[in-house]
């Protein structure tokens, strides 16, 4: 049976760590780089790198940065942020990404999914999808959560995968730094449609969030940013009590 990971997340603005909730009320958390350093120590399985303005202040991401935590960390990397072409997608990798995600530049240009990974490999694109609930039905926003794109959700997902993406985030932003649960209707509805890696973000608030969201065989990461950064759940707790629950992580 495949572990399930544990992921902490940095969105990064200007150079600092913040959070909100539901992608407003930003609050500066720390620097990036000593929070890599953390995780890399408390056993998390993967590390997302999010230059969250980039792609709505139309600039590249800062790679600078970029540098500096890839440096310091021994778990896989991911990155977004201001991801458009090809060439950065190069760009972050030489800075030592291992996935790429993609959001606001694959609604822009979905060809680039298959450019990249065709170029990469699958495992190599992660399609990052920001969701919120709109008149009932589940909407893709663009540009950090900023703009509605009228798509269909499910629809683009299934699009992303069928365009060769090797894993999908998903970004609910109905549940996003409400801490009460990841958004399991939207993640079941996903599950149900593609046979990629499904990362669930937004929600986590206890570790019994965890527990509950792992019921969906098809989700194979549990991603969040607060709870970890305020220390309100430790990742060495989180997975003890997974195993105790009998599902399958990596040991710390």
């Amino acid at each position: 049976m495949i572990s399930k990971r544990i992921i902490p997340c940095l969105d990064v603005k200007h150079g600092r760590v913040v959070k909100g909730v539901q992608f407003a009320s930003l609050k500066d958390v720390n620097d990036p780089v000593t929070l890599a350093k953390f995780y890399n120590e408390q056993g998390a399985d993967e590390l997302v790198f999010y230059d969250i303005t980039a792609s709505s202040e139309e600039r590249e991401l800062f790679t600078d940065i970029l540098e500096k935590v890839a440096e310091n960390v021994f778990i896989p990397l991911t990155v977004g942020g201001g991801i458009n072409s090809l060439d950065d997608f190069e760009r972050v990798l030489r800075c030592g990404a291992d996935k790429v995600s993609v959001n606001s530049g694959a609604l822009k240009n979905p060809q680039l999914i298959r450019d990249a990974a065709q170029k990469y490999g699958n495992q190599c694109v992660v399609l990052s999808v920001d969701i919120k609930k709109v008149a009932n039905q589940w909407h893709v926003f663009a540009k950090g959560g900023r703009e509605d794109t009228g798509l269909d959700a499910l629809a683009w997902i299934v699009q992303g995968v069928q365009l060769g993406c090797g894993e999908i985030v998903v970004n609910s932003m109905d549940t996003d730094g409400v801490k009460q649960g990841f958004d399991i209707p939207l993640l079941k509805a996903i599950s149900d449609l593609v046979d990629v890696p499904i990362v669930a973000s937004g929600g986590a608030g206890k570790v019994a969030d965890f527990v509950e969201l792992f019921q969906l065989p098809k989700i194979e990461a549990g991603l969040a940013a607060s709870i970890f950064h305020y220390g309100e759940v430790k990742i060495l707790d989180l997975k003890q009590a997974l195993q105790q629950a009998q599902i399958p992580v990596r040991e710390v």
